[in-house]
């Protein structure tokens, strides 16, 4: 657990210099403070419209690291020198797995507050939309993490990665939107289940993908 949590911190360091950290509240800011010049300054509007808008903005929010989180320690040789250290190439998912959601996901949260303003998100809708987005956001992470391995070593590839993620991604971004309008809460469950199920499979596929990469 305590190499876990230095790999994370190592990642996280070099997002934060880097400037990394930033890019994804920046995004969906700039998105909540354009959106209401598209459909117009109706409240009812941006009301019923808003939050499935912050949804669109935090998917593809959450891909926009993803050409820098595998690549170019592979292309760098560092992934190399990770494994001949005697560390796992599935712990090396976990911990930037790790890095990636606390990079992105707790500051998206934070700047969902301004957006639901600006959006004229009442209360109520607000708190359902940061649930949905906790259980949610390490999903967007596991799920932009593994098509970054899988992607790793071929040219273009954080173009190629978006592309391939985004489809995989709509199921989330349905079950996420369906969260605002759900009574039941059976959209927060198959939301829950499908983080779940991705948090958990991406450090065994995406080790696996480093591997054959490396072979």
């Amino acid at each position: 657990m305590r190499l876990l949590w230095l790999l994370a911190a190592r990642d996280l360091r070099q997002a934060w210099a880097s400037g990394g950290l930033w890019l994804p509240v920046a995004f969906l800011l700039l998105v909540a403070s354009l959106y209401p010049f598209a459909v117009g300054p109706d409240a009812t509007i941006l009301r019923r419209t808003g939050g499935g808008m912050i949804w669109i903005a935090a998917l593809l929010a959450s891909l926009l690291p993803v050409d820098r989180l595998v690549a170019p320690d592979a292309d760098a040789g560092i992934l190399d020198q990770i494994a001949l250290r005697g560390i796992g190439e599935e712990m090396l998912v976990s911990a930037r797995l790790l890095a990636h959601w606390l990079g992105f996901g707790p500051p998206l949260m934070i700047a969902t507050l301004p957006a639901a303003a600006l959006l004229k998100l009442d209360g109520a809708t607000t708190a359902t939309l940061e649930l949905g987005l906790l259980t949610g956001t390490p999903a967007l992470a596991a799920l932009g993490l593994l098509v970054a391995t899988l992607t790793a070593g071929l040219r273009s590839s954080g173009a190629l990665a978006g592309l391939l993620a985004l489809p995989l991604a709509v199921p989330l971004l349905i079950f996420g939107a369906g969260t605002l309008g759900d009574g039941s809460g059976a959209a927060l469950k198959f939301l829950g289940a499908a983080s779940l199920l991705l948090v958990a499979i991406t450090p065994i596929a995406g080790g696996a993908a480093i591997r054959a990469g490396r072979d």
